[in-house]
């Protein structure tokens, strides 16, 4: 029978093991929040098995524990800001702060990071922007291991976006998705388990697809989503596409195939043409455009309508973007979460490492 541990466990493993490695109180918190969530969301993909790539980065002196995070430029609605190489999701929740207090001022805000790492799941900063009565949006790029359309050099990251829309009666809509048929975090598992992955998901080094999980460390790629041109590849790289600019160009962040990769073993990349990876976040007021209650209600109904959509054959009801993660998060708060055995392997290898008790 498999161990299950609760939220508060797994969060006070997790920020004694940042702090450990140099992590103010407050910051370390904010990574184990981030990543809790993704375990609590049913995302383990960006969830604790990212612990050993964070600590393997900071061990090869490629992540700034201490940093010092500033605006470095700014509108009433507007500003970029300059991550000092911190973990993602330390500048990423100062940035989407940041939205949104412009956002209750102007109606939107809009905030560009450049000089950050791996931020977590996107949906964790959509959904700030959310609980203001907001419409939340954050996305980001990422290290290349996708290949364009028709190409086999890998110059995309999977490049995620999430936006999150509150609603009054009903959950918040929450949409978090890559912009690819599968996470590289998820192909990691699939490897782990010893699984294969559908064919459309990668694609070997010559650009024949494949349904090896760990073809990326023998120059293969993921494939946008949509997985070949006849099946809509070409509007996954896009959607990819536009993430990595929104990402990269308004912040001053490297994009595409220059963005630094955000595992150890990795070597950082010769040429830059900007600092760091990049994220894009944005808040915008409901009742900007409309009274908040009246736009809730409207949400409630689309909410509702689509919910009450025909089943397929087969199928019990339809959801809407958000209710899985929603089912899983409430699931895993009462039972606890669970973590995969190798996983379990590699954190308490970093915690015996620096003195943290082992997880049993």
């Amino acid at each position: 029978m498999e161990n299950k541990y609760s939220y508060d466990f797994l969060k006070k493993f997790t920020v004694t093991l940042f702090e450990k490695i140099g992590c103010p109180h407050e910051d370390a918190l904010v990574i184990a929040e981030v990543l809790i969530e993704a375990e609590l969301r049913g995302i383990p993909s960006h969830g604790l098995m990212r612990v050993s790539d964070y600590i393997g980065l900071f061990e090869a002196k490629r992540i700034n524990v201490k940093p010092n995070i500033t605006k470095v430029h700014e509108t009433l609605s507007t500003a970029t800001v300059d991550g000092d190489n911190s973990f993602g999701m330390i500048g990423g929740k100062k940035a989407m702060q940041l939205a949104i207090s412009k956002a209750k001022a102007t109606g939107s805000g809009w905030v560009a990071m450049k000089n950050s790492n791996h931020f977590g799941i996107a949906g964790y900063y959509a959904m700030m922007a959310a609980e203001n009565d907001m419409i939340g949006i954050a996305m980001t790029n990422a290290n290349p291991l996708v290949a364009p359309t028709w190409s086999t050099s890998r110059f995309l990251g999977t490049n995620p976006l999430a936006v999150a829309v509150p609603a009054g009666s009903e959950p918040t809509f929450v949409a978090d998705f890559a912009t690819t048929p599968i996470a590289r975090g998820k192909l990691a598992i699939k490897e782990k388990k010893g699984e294969t992955v559908p064919i459309g998901f990668v694609q070997d080094k010559t650009g024949a697809p494949s349904n090896d999980p760990g073809i990326l460390k023998d120059g293969g790629a993921i494939v946008p989503l949509g997985g070949d041109y006849e099946h809509g590849s070409h509007k996954g790289y896009c959607m990819g596409a536009i993430v990595d600019i929104l990402s990269a160009i308004p912040g001053g962040a490297n994009f595409g195939p220059f963005v630094p990769p955000q595992v150890s073993y990795l070597p950082l990349l010769e040429k830059s043409v900007g600092q760091g990876l990049g994220h894009f976040f944005g808040a915008m007021r409901i009742d900007a455009f409309r009274p908040a209650s009246e736009f809730k209600a409207s949400m409630d109904e689309w909410i509702q309508t689509f919910r009450n959509a025909k089943p397929a054959e087969g199928q019990d009801k339809v959801l809407i973007p958000g209710d899985p993660e929603r089912i899983k998060t409430e699931k895993h708060k009462k039972e606890g979460i669970s973590l995969m055995p190798s996983v379990l392997e590699d954190l308490n290898k970093v915690a015996s490492k620096y003195g943290v008790e082992l997880i049993s």
